[in-house]
């Protein structure tokens, strides 16, 4: 039986914008392997910015997967995770790490303003590189996401930068904005101007309503799919189904349960009260986070993305959680901020830890924060590492991805401009085995030396910061 083989950025194309990539399949990996049987074959350019917020100090850093980045340890020979990186340079007289280390991050650059990095982020330096005359028709250029609140300067949340540092693209918070923004929108008729009766009929109606022809032909009698392609096509469009639904079906204002998963966070202004912090149970905050990393991780699957940034919690972020936080079969913590914190307002919200640090102490709040977002992290990663991500050259989307992972500060004290912004944590992907991963190196650099070290490892001549500035290559990150 002859295999007929398909392209990779084949999709099943509906009215109202619909676009739904097809899951990589052995039809796919055939036609690949045929076209050009290198070690690269069929293996795209990619490149992402994964953002969290407040740090990790630099004392706990040194502790290796033992401490707070032990959720990174599963993904331990997959990461390069970086030791005293110096952000100093990104420092602007006024402010602190919370807005100028924020926009160090990706861009090594201070900001240019309220609105703007000091110029490009690593991942829109590779895209204007491998795709100047833009990329493959029906792909979502760049993708911005991520689950956060606070929202005073765009840095604190937005990671990806064109050239000029404008941002990249703009920041989609909803998962049902994620969904739109990748898998394409459909009008609902009904009246506008009643939220909830449209998104009632949105949930019973789906962006796959418009591509059902193409779905038949694809798992059908006279598909060009084998028998198991065609079944996994079925399951990746039950899957896309569900995704639409959990999306479409959270709540985002305070009238009351929705059904059938109901969520009350806030976004836009209603996130950032005044800078006075909201109240959020970690059930609440990572229901969301997941189904967000889920989309995205979703998106680059379908390779409908290869370029953009998500962010789990902002940087400064202002958040009073609670809730018991397990790890590993094990209580890690009871959270509950405003309690242990014995205040309110922003004073409640758990970015006081970050404040009140002192390598000296335990630090148990702080360590129990970190390691929730390290866990939040490396949920996102994994997904880009498991048997669906599997490519044309026997390697994952995370091993072939040059996946950056950063934050704002070293220190969460103000009171130390340098030791503020110096240890920033970093880790990164191979970037399609040409970092070296599967290590904890002490990098004693600068971040721009770090970025463009990164840049030219992947083949790119572009280089971030001033032109005159001599180069500096951090040999030890390169493979």
């Amino acid at each position: 039986m002859s295999v007929r083989p398909i392209s990779r950025r084949t999709m099943l194309r509906g009215l109202g914008g619909a676009a739904i990539g097809l899951p990589l399949l052995e039809e796919m990996l055939f036609a690949k392997a045929c076209a050009a049987p290198s070690a690269s074959a069929g293996v795209p350019m990619r490149a992402f910015n994964v953002f969290f917020g407040l740090g990790i100090p630099a004392p706990l850093q040194d502790e290796g997967y033992e401490g707070v980045l032990e959720p990174l340890k599963p993904l331990s020979d997959k990461l390069l995770v970086m030791r005293q990186v110096d952000q100093v340079r990104c420092d602007e007289s006024g402010i602190n790490a919370h807005f100028d280390g924020a926009s160090g991050a990706f861009t090594a650059e201070p900001p240019n303003g309220e609105a703007r990095a000091g110029g490009p982020s690593v991942d829109q330096v590779i895209r204007r590189h491998y795709y100047p005359n833009g990329l493959p028709a029906g792909m979502v250029p760049t993708l911005v996401a991520g689950t956060f609140f606070r929202r005073s300067r765009v840095s604190r949340y937005v990671h990806s930068y064109n050239p000029d540092g404008t941002v990249a693209a703009t920041m989609q918070e909803r998962p049902r904005d994620v969904f739109d923004r990748v898998f394409g929108s459909l009008s609902v008729s009904g009246d506008p101007q009643d939220a909830d009766a449209v998104r009632k009929k949105r949930l019973k109606q789906s962006v796959l309503d418009s591509v059902v022809d193409q779905y038949k032909f694809y798992t059908g009698a006279r598909s060009p799919l084998g028998e198991t392609s065609r079944a996994r096509v079925q399951e990746h469009l039950d899957r896309i189904r569900e995704y639409e639904r959990r999306a479409f079906s959270l709540r985002h204002d305070n009238k009351g349960p929705a059904v059938p998963d109901p969520s009350h966070l806030l976004h836009g202004g209603a996130a950032d009260p005044g800078g006075q912090g909201i109240d959020i149970t970690l059930e609440e905050l990572t229901t969301e986070w997941r189904l967000m990393a889920e989309l995205y991780a979703m998106a680059i699957k379908t390779d409908r993305v290869r370029f953009g940034s998500l962010t789990f919690l902002a940087a400064g972020e202002r958040i009073r959680l609670t809730g018991r936080y397990d790890y590993d079969g094990r209580k890690i913590c009871d959270f509950n901020d405003a309690k242990q914190l014995k205040a309110s307002g922003d004073k409640g919200c758990s970015h006081e830890w970050w404040h009140k640090f002192n390598e000296k102490k335990s630090n148990e709040q702080l360590r129990a924060h970190a390691h929730m977002k390290m866990r939040e992290v490396a949920y996102f990663l994994s997904l880009l590492d498991d048997k669906e991500s599997l490519e044309a050259n026997g390697r994952t989307i995370l091993d072939n991805s040059l996946i950056t992972v950063s934050t704002e500060s070293g220190d969460g004290r103000h009171n130390d401009t340098k030791r503020e912004l110096s240890g920033i944590f970093h880790a990164v992907t191979s970037a399609g085995g040409r970092l070296k991963t599967g290590s904890i190196v002490d990098a004693g650099s600068e971040g721009i030396d770090i970025y463009n070290t990164m840049l030219s490892a992947v083949g790119v001549p572009g280089r971030l910061g001033p032109r005159k500035r001599e180069r500096q290559s951090v040999d030890a990150i390169v493979a």
